[in-house]
């Protein structure tokens, strides 16, 4: 994933560029605008740039929209091909101000289940969040690196009924608090609570909860330190040339 101090460069986003912006979105004439405005612009951490360019944000226009209680903040962008969708009896998905869903990235609810995206929120490619029967939360400033998943339900495993023809079944909502950050892979299941600041290694399976600061891997994951017992690194600096 992209660090957070590191300034996404690039071409500069026109006057006529932000017009077409200004007129975009996931259907019709929207998605033609939508068009338009990226051409020439590379993907991915670049074309989230349009985003910024009006307080409508941008939906790239190979996403497919499809949820009639989608709330979108300002400057929100959702990458390409991102699905958000809403199965039977779908509750409302929240994305706040400045969130960034990009690639291939699948969001959906059904059942009476909702997702709540905070504000500033990175979330990378390929990543998978599917709410049934109870909520997920992704708090503010959180960064989710790519192919994360997020189920808050499962079925019913009574014998001798197939398992695709079982009830869902929940043990709760999945929190996770601001400022938290999960490596590549990381999947998360219902019940779970990740606190504020709290650190996942990549291919972590989260089954319990875990507290603020700490910093949790293998599968199930398990604390294996706090972040306050990391030394600190001093910024990288190139070696001056003799």
């Amino acid at each position: 994933m992209r660090p957070n101090h590191q300034k996404t460069t690039g071409k500069p986003v026109s006057r006529w560029r932000r017009c077409l912006v200004a007129r975009s979105g996931p259907h019709g004439i929207g998605r033609f605008a939508a068009w338009f405005a990226s051409l020439g612009f590379p993907p991915y951490h670049q074309r989230a740039r349009l985003a910024n360019a009006t307080p409508t944000g941008f939906i790239d226009p190979t996403a497919s929209v499809r949820h009639s209680r989608l709330r979108l903040g300002s400057k929100v962008y959702l990458g390409a091909r991102v699905i958000v969708s809403e199965n039977n009896a779908g509750g409302p998905i929240t994305i706040n101000d400045r969130a960034h869903l990009y690639g291939d990235s699948f969001v959906e609810t059904g059942n009476g289940g909702s997702i709540v995206i905070g504000a500033d929120t990175h979330i990378q490619p390929g990543c998978h969040i599917h709410s049934h029967l109870a909520e997920i939360q992704i708090g503010e400033k959180v960064e989710i690196a790519a192919n994360c998943a997020f189920y808050n339900y499962d079925h019913g495993i009574a014998p001798g009924i197939p398992i695709m023809e079982q009830p869902l079944r929940t043990r709760g909502d999945i929190l996770i608090g601001d400022g938290a950050w999960l490596g590549h892979g990381v999947t998360v299941l219902q019940g779970v609570t990740i606190g504020e600041g709290a650190v996942i290694a990549a291919g972590a399976v989260v089954v319990s909860d875990i507290p603020a600061n700490a910093i949790a891997a293998g599968v199930p994951a398990r604390v294996v330190k706090h972040r306050d017992e990391v030394r600190s690194h001093k910024p990288l600096t190139p070696t001056p040339t003799p």
